[in-house]
């Protein structure tokens, strides 16, 4: 399992550890990412996802998955949440 934020994009980033002596060693900066299951009103279900804490709180602020979902450009999401993104367009348009 990659360590990739499946509603933001977000990765590993990489950079130096630098000591005292201003040597300088490779090292990574990994996404905090946690497990969460998030509620689709439109869709009536809840989904499991992999998300850093930033986009948990992204989230929150649009006012929930939907409307994440909807704001978001395809490119930065997963499989996964880009198939869940379609099916709440094509609900929300019958509707």
């Amino acid at each position: 399992m990659s360590r990739v934020c499946e509603l933001t994009g977000k990765s590993v980033m990489t950079g130096n550890n630098v000591s005292h002596a201003n040597n300088r060693t490779r090292r990574r900066f990994l996404p905090n990412l946690t497990k969460a299951t998030l509620m689709s009103e439109i869709l009536g279900r809840s989904e499991k996802f992999r998300l850093s804490t930033s986009a948990l709180r992204s989230v929150e602020h649009n006012g929930g998955l939907d409307n994440f979902l909807i704001k978001s450009k395809d490119d930065a999401l997963s499989g996964k949440a880009a198939k869940i993104k379609r099916e709440i367009l094509k609900k929300k348009e019958a509707a």
